[in-house]
């Protein structure tokens, strides 16, 4: 009888020490690995053509007699618009705005002596995704002055409408990228890279590439990830 309690008793303290032993362990290891992370960027960059460019061209005339000023008007309007279809730009693309005129005369300040009284000014607008016909016409402006169409500053604007598409594959390739980052830090602290902890939805920039060729556009994408390391061998580090 009393073999027999010497024998559950030494196996209870087996179980007890092999119970005590997985208890440690789990602990050690929730210790160690406690708040164990690496945050790391990812980058992602493309360069991709404008689909979509604004044209706004000014043009204005001066003179004394207004209904003079608003033939002239009209017809350096009709010129510009011929021009525009001239290089496959869609009229419904097209929009001209009402012109507007300024009295000197009516203004309180200045000099008195003005060579004409009247400014008359309008804007033609071209906003289409025919970036190639836009640029092919702005470097032949040159034909609207020898028709004696008076010029006003007309920047296009470039825009990349479609990034909304692009930007889930780019994101993809950011995460990537700050994957293996993360890899070489755990590589190099002998830990094992665990689950993404925290994920931002990315700073995204769109740029010219340069100031000479804005119709280029320089597509980015940064994420910062959060990953949780995993020690390789905390018992063996303890020992």
């Amino acid at each position: 009888m009393k073999e027999n309690n010497r024998i559950i008793a030494a196996a209870i303290i087996a179980v007890g020490i092999v119970c005590l032993g997985w208890f440690v362990k789990a602990g050690i290891d929730n210790f160690v690995n406690k708040d164990r992370h690496v945050t790391v960027k990812g980058l992602a960059e493309r360069e991709v053509p404008a689909d979509k460019v604004t044209w706004s061209i000014g043009t204005k005339v001066t003179g004394n007699d207004l209904p003079l000023l608003y033939e002239n008007i009209n017809i350096q309007t009709k010129k510009i618009k011929q021009f525009l279809l001239k290089y496959g730009l869609p009229e419904k693309e097209i929009t001209v705005n009402p012109p507007s005129i300024t009295d000197l005369e009516a203004r309180e300040w200045g000099d008195n002596v003005k060579a004409f009284r009247y400014i008359v000014n309008t804007t033609i607008t071209v906003a289409t995704n025919k970036v190639d016909e836009v640029n092919k016409a702005i470097s032949s402006q040159a034909e609207l002055l020898k028709q004696g169409v008076a010029l006003g500053e007309n920047y296009p604007q470039y825009e990349y409408a479609s990034f909304q598409q692009m930007k889930p594959e780019m994101m993809a390739e950011a995460i990537k990228n700050a994957q293996k980052t993360a890899a070489q830090f755990a590589e190099a602290s002998e830990c094992d890279l665990g689950k993404i902890v925290t994920a931002d939805q990315g700073q995204v920039s769109i740029e010219n590439r340069d100031d000479n060729t804005p119709y280029i556009k320089k597509l980015r994408v940064v994420t910062t990830v959060t990953y949780s390391l995993d020690d390789r061998n905390v018992l063996g580090r303890i020992r």
